[in-house]
């Protein structure tokens, strides 16, 4: 396996990309379902599949502030890591390897360690 000298400022950013995903997955489990606020709804007894929904009072300023900020930033860093001029040191069919060890950098950090 190839092992790849990533950039630190590129290591930090996905450190922080994945803070912000499981923030922003945090953030959705506990807001309600409909950004604004929806009547109950249920699909009539006949229908192909069935379905329903309870009643949403819709997302509290609060949250949806929150929401727009993290996913502002979770743009910001995409950006920033899909873009960097590391990648160009590469070879076109090389790009992908060495992006997933950036994404994976912690678990290769265990395995060397555990060695």
């Amino acid at each position: 396996m190839a092992t790849y000298e990533i950039p630190p400022m590129l290591i930090d950013a996905q450190d922080e990309l994945d803070q912000v995903r499981a923030d922003l997955r945090a953030l959705f489990e506990r807001v309600p379902w409909s950004v604004e606020s929806m009547d109950a709804r249920e699909t009539h007894e006949n229908a192909w599949r069935p379905a329903s929904r309870p009643a949403s009072p819709g997302w509290d300023p609060e949250d949806a502030a929150e929401i727009a900020r993290l996913r502002a930033r979770e743009l910001e860093l995409a950006e920033v890591l899909v873009c960097h001029p590391y990648w160009t040191e590469f070879a076109p069919g090389d790009v992908l390897a060495a992006r997933d060890a950036l994404k994976h950098h912690h678990e290769q950090k265990r395995a060397d360690a555990s060695v």
